[in-house]
């Protein structure tokens, strides 16, 4: 009975007039738990490292990249996905999302292209630049913040938001990145 009616507050919370309340716990939850983390040295350095790499890509790069990264989700073998998930980033994101309690469900970090660098799970595409989740973070730079709608995630059978943000390099003060973070929104309630 109590999965019925939470499920029932969720449902409406995802729904227009409820906006403002998950948006609330969603922004609590930043601001509490992932704000202690996010500016993280490994994070960081993983993050420049990427934007030297990627400073040259034109467009054709990166659609050429994120179509590899498509086709080959599920494959069992990538090397694109392998970088992205098995560098010292990723172990670090693993870490922050096994010690969240079940709270967030995935945390992935982009470049200043908008492209992957480090990611606790294999994400559905490689490049996130045509997203709000970055176009609404990184170009606009510190305290940008995108907080996506909450929606029913048929696999985990649970409602997931997500919380997107810039990611800025503390020595400079300057925009890098941005990072987001997948919250189970039934363990925020």
């Amino acid at each position: 009975m109590r999965k019925i009616a939470l499920s029932a507050a969720l449902a409406m919370l995802a729904a227009p007039g409820m906006a403002d309340e998950y948006s609330s716990a969603m922004q609590s939850y930043l601001n509490a738990e992932i704000s202690a983390w996010m500016n993280d040295p490994v994070i960081v350095q993983a993050i420049k490292a990427q934007n030297e790499r990627t400073a040259d890509f034109g467009q054709a790069d990166i659609d050429r990249l994120d179509q590899t990264w498509r086709s080959e989700v599920g494959s069992g073998s990538s090397e694109i996905i392998t970088e992205v998930l098995e560098n010292t980033a990723a172990a670090f994101l693993r870490d922050q999302l096994n010690e969240a309690g079940g709270v967030i469900s995935e945390i992935f970090v982009m470049d200043a292209r908008g492209l992957n660098v480090a990611a606790s799970d294999v994400t559905s595409d490689y490049w996130q630049g045509d997203e709000a989740k970055f176009q609404e973070t990184f170009p606009v730079g510190a305290d940008a913040v995108h907080l996506g709608e909450v929606e029913f995630d048929e696999s985990s059978q649970t409602y997931h938001g997500q919380s997107s943000v810039a990611f800025i390099d503390p020595e400079t003060n300057q925009p890098i990145g941005a990072m987001t973070v997948g919250v189970n929104a039934e363990a925020l309630l």
